[in-house]
């Protein structure tokens, strides 16, 4: 059976289920790496630039769409600022379990699938609740790769089911003295 589409899961009610160990069979989680580029760098502040990808609403973003948004986002940057020059870092992680109730499919199937109203559901995959204004994903960068940066956050921006902002949070003096701001 497909997946179904992301508004479904997309709007945060109800109580969280965390759990794992009282909900078993949790599919795995999609997002391989969390922190990518060169971190030590950021880690010791050599990155004059921060630039981070918030939300304008409270949203649960699932894990599938957090590993879309690193992969365009660490290839768009990569490409421009090299395996060095810029340290990608995902600030979620999607915790919330997500159930649904699945339903026969095929002839006859109205007949079988009237089913039981409100079940618990199985488990199909998991959510990072985000309150309004969190950052996502953040990016620190040098002045010269700003420009790359801010485009690797929009596209990332893209794949998740909400609306965005793209602010820089550090650096903007030296983004003025190039003209970027």
């Amino acid at each position: 059976m497909a997946r179904k589409p992301a508004k479904m899961y997309r709007q945060v009610k109800g109580q969280a289920f965390t759990r794992r160990e009282y909900t078993g069979g949790v599919p795995n989680n999609r997002i391989l790496r969390y922190h990518m580029g060169n971190r030590k760098a950021a880690e010791a502040g050599e990155f004059p630039v921060v630039v981070e990808l918030t939300v304008d609403n409270a949203v649960q973003i699932r894990h599938t769409a957090l590993e879309a948004g690193r992969q365009v986002a660490n290839a768009t940057i990569r490409d421009a600022a090299g395996d060095q020059g810029y340290a990608l870092r995902i600030h979620k992680y999607p915790h919330n379990i997500l159930r649904e109730n699945k339903q026969a499919t095929g002839a006859g199937a109205d007949r079988v699938s009237q089913g039981m109203r409100l079940s618990f559901g199985k488990n199909v995959g998991t959510a990072a609740r985000v309150k309004k204004n969190d950052v996502i994903v953040s990016i620190h960068t040098t002045p010269e790769n700003y420009t790359a940066a801010r485009d690797a956050l929009r596209k990332a921006g893209m794949k998740f089911p909400c609306k965005n902002t793209i602010r820089v949070t550090r650096g903007e003096d030296h983004l003025r003295k190039m003209g970027l701001v």
